[in-house]
């Protein structure tokens, strides 16, 4: 289920995200991409206080559960960006996601104290961080985290030592894999993206008249319109496009030359 873009009272989604582009009338018609094509999604996404966002683009084919999912770039300025492929015709739905991190929240912090005193304390909150991780994870990824969280409190290994293992990006990388997101706020509704051939991003029409394909004693037929396909590709057009045909009526008709009377 879709979580409202903008937090309420007595919810504990502080993010808010908004400004999301592609976006045509707020999202009232879709936007559109021809095969093989790449969307490029920017939202405007932030949170109240200094906690570090993490905010990610889901996309999934119209119709379907799952959605895919990427990390977007921060662009500064609460904007960030991101892009998935359309390789296939169709239409396709996207939204963005974010969440504070208090783990990356903590490594920011974490580099920029100096005091041993203020690393040591900074270790002790990011190794309770990280042992809640190892609960939420499973088989050797819970272990690793749970080893994680055991050298951070290593009181015998200098502040300087245990910190530099902290910032490990392999680790955090793995971390980031079990971040908490029960309190993400995704965009709703979702956007939609229709995917059209490549020949609808520019096309050359040529218009003809089946009559006009005949001979000087017979109307044209269909069987016509295609012996003069090649000729019309040599002239550089790729859609050929024949008027409405009706069929001929039955009463009320005119006679020769544009006469009342049959």
């Amino acid at each position: 289920m879709a979580i409202d873009s903008h937090p309420r009272i007595g919810t504990h989604r502080r993010v808010v995200i908004e400004n999301v582009t592609p976006c045509v009338d707020g999202g009232r018609f879709a936007a559109k991409r021809c095969v093989g094509d790449t969307l490029d999604v920017e939202a405007d996404a932030f949170a109240d206080g200094h906690d570090r966002l993490r905010c990610r683009l889901l996309w999934r084919v119209a119709g379907t559960r799952h959605w895919e999912q990427a990390e977007v770039q921060a662009l500064g300025n609460d904007r960030w960006r991101g892009a998935f492929g359309v390789p296939t015709l169709g239409a396709y739905e996207y939204t963005v996601v974010a969440w504070t991190d208090p783990l990356r929240t903590w490594l920011g912090d974490l580099a920029r104290w100096e005091s041993p005193d203020d690393i040591a304390l900074s270790l002790a909150l990011g190794a309770t961080l990280v042992a809640g991780l190892s609960r939420r994870a499973r088989g050797d990824d819970a272990r690793t985290l749970a080893a994680w969280a055991t050298q951070l409190r290593a009181a015998d290994t200098a502040p300087a030592a245990r910190r530099e293992r902290a910032m490990q990006p392999g680790l955090q990388a793995l971390a980031d894999t079990y971040a908490d997101r029960a309190h993400a706020t995704q965009y709703a509704p979702a956007l939609r993206v229709v995917v059209e051939p490549a020949r609808a991003r520019f096309s050359t029409w040529y218009e003809m008249f089946p009559r006009s394909a005949g001979s000087g004693t017979r109307h044209g037929t269909f069987d016509d319109c295609i012996g003069e396909l090649p000729a019309i590709k040599a002239m550089g057009f790729d859609v050929l496009y024949l008027p409405p045909i009706h069929p001929i009526g039955r009463t009320r008709r005119k006679g020769r030359n544009n006469t009342l009377v049959e």
